[in-house]
């Protein structure tokens, strides 16, 4: 490529043609690839930008890429049958010959085309184009499609060491000198990711439960821009929950108050984002409709999952029960913009003790509409709720009086700061605990399938709670 920066174009797609079939054998042995179990039939180019325009040395490509894949992999899938193409943010590496440190990176050697003769690799392993990478958000500016913006008064200092992050995960993160830490999204879709508005919509209200943005990557989209890439604060030091939790268990040690110092980071959360960000109402109308997408998420859960079949009349008696309520007393609940899918490996407490709360990304699988509606606080709740009982269950023997213990601690720690205690809406909270155990149960038979059994036994309890109303006071 010649241009520093281009759209797609004759020689654009030349150049995906020339990397086409490395692509089809390196994309799906990646952890973020969301079309595992599909054949790749195609790429489209989105968008090309040379980061580095590939020389006698080394190169950096920027390249946005639409992937192509059947409904259902076979020889006899029509082309009509694709699903919508989803879009991946690829950064690709280019020398004549890779390092022997950098092989693990090797994506292929090309053979023809613009970089015929080149060997092609991901870039994300190299640091000499990672630094590169923090360079460019270091100085705000345009390059092509891609955007760099820097948050007013940051202060992000040059030539800081990058490593990768190895913990696998739906996106690729990067730790620059233990000061930032940049998590670039993988799949992108077009509009405004809640993993940059939403902290930066904290950053404007002071809270100091979540790092503050100090820079992010964004790039034209035919009618809304596509969030690449959020540089954050990185918490030096400091451990996930669910880390901690589990040595909790190994150790015979309480994490009450562990759990209840979580309750009270996220209720502060929660109250700053209700004050910068709109809240609604929920009436009849709405809590019909909050319950009948969680009776449709249940229906295809059971369809995906044939051993969550049994249970799924007793489950359905939680989300009537949230519409009965809606719809003959009255009731009308607040809701607002939360977190979407808080669970203890999205809270760190740092040397000083201090509880964060990061990936505000939401459940990717979800359309990111569904991801920027407000939803009641009580579904961030439940999915901390299901954490202590995914951590008790991980462990063996498995402990019923330590996830409880912790879920209680959670919900008064929550009380301490709202002033309302969870447990005194058992119908919400039991209908969002029973919507997120089918998600999780969904999750594990597709991705790991020894785990299936943890939301199984929750759903199993959930389904036999089913059979007589419970108390204001339990969380179970």
């Amino acid at each position: 490529m010649s241009e520093a920066a281009t759209r797609p174009s004759a020689h654009a797609g030349a150049l995906i043609a020339s990397l086409d079939p490395l692509l089809r054998g390196w994309l799906p042995r990646q952890r973020w690839f969301a079309g595992k179990g599909r054949p790749v039939t195609g790429f489209e180019l989105v968008a090309a930008t040379e980061l580095l325009p590939p020389g006698a040395d080394i190169g950096l490509l920027h390249l946005l890429v639409r992937v192509r894949q059947p409904l259902l992999a076979g020889p006899d899938t029509a082309a009509d049958h694709e699903l919508p193409a989803d879009c991946y943010q690829l950064l690709i590496g280019v020398r004549a010959e890779l390092p022997p440190p950098l092989a693990p990176a090797l994506i292929g050697h090309v053979t023809e085309g613009a970089l015929a003769g080149l060997t092609v690799y991901e870039a994300l392993l190299d640091p000499r184009l990672t630094g590169l990478l923090l360079e460019r958000l270091r100085l705000p500016g345009r390059l092509g499609v891609l955007r760099f913006a820097r948050a007013e008064h940051s202060d992000i200092p040059p030539a800081l060491a990058p490593r990768t992050c190895s913990v696998e995960q739906s996106n690729s993160s990067l730790v620059y000198g233990d000061a930032f830490i940049l998590k670039l999204f993988r799949r992108v879709v077009p509009g405004v990711n809640p993993d940059l508005e939403l902290p930066l919509a904290l950053a404007r209200q002071g809270c100091a439960r979540v790092p503050a943005p100090a820079a992010w990557l964004t790039a034209e989209g035919a009618d809304e821009p596509l969030v690449l890439g959020v540089l954050q604060p990185y918490v030096r030091g400091a451990a996930d929950g669910w880390e901690l939790a589990l040595k909790a268990l190994a150790k015979g040690e309480d994490f009450g108050a562990e759990a209840r110092a979580l309750g009270r980071a996220t209720a502060e959360v929660h109250a700053a984002l209700a004050t910068a960000l709109p809240t609604v109402s929920l009436g009849r109308a709405q809590v019909d409709l909050l319950a009948r997408g969680m009776t449709e998420r249940l229906e295809a859960a059971a369809r995906a999952v044939p051993a969550l079949r049994p249970y799924e009349p007793a489950l359905r008696t939680a989300y009537q029960a949230l519409a009965d309520l809606g719809t003959h007393s009255g009731t009308a609940w607040t809701a607002q913009r939360v977190h979407g899918d808080l669970h203890l490996g999205q809270c760190l407490r740092a040397p000083s003790g201090a509880w964060s709360l990061i990936d505000f990304e939401g459940e990717p699988a979800r359309p990111l509409a569904e991801r920027r509606m407000p939803q009641p606080a009580a579904r961030d709740v439940a999915g901390m709720l299901r954490s202590f009982d995914y951590a008790a269950r991980s462990f063996r023997p498995w402990s019923p009086r330590w996830a409880d213990a912790c879920r209680a601690a959670y919900c008064t720690g929550y009380a301490d700061v709202s002033g309302r205690d969870p447990r005194t809406e058992p119908v919400l909270l039991r209908a969002h605990e029973t919507d997120k155990a089918v998600y999780e149960a969904v999750y594990e038979a597709r991705h790991r399938p020894d785990w299936l059994p943890v939301p199984l036994a929750a759903l199993d309890q959930l389904a036999a709670d089913a059979a007589g109303p419970r108390r204001s006071g339990d969380v179970r």
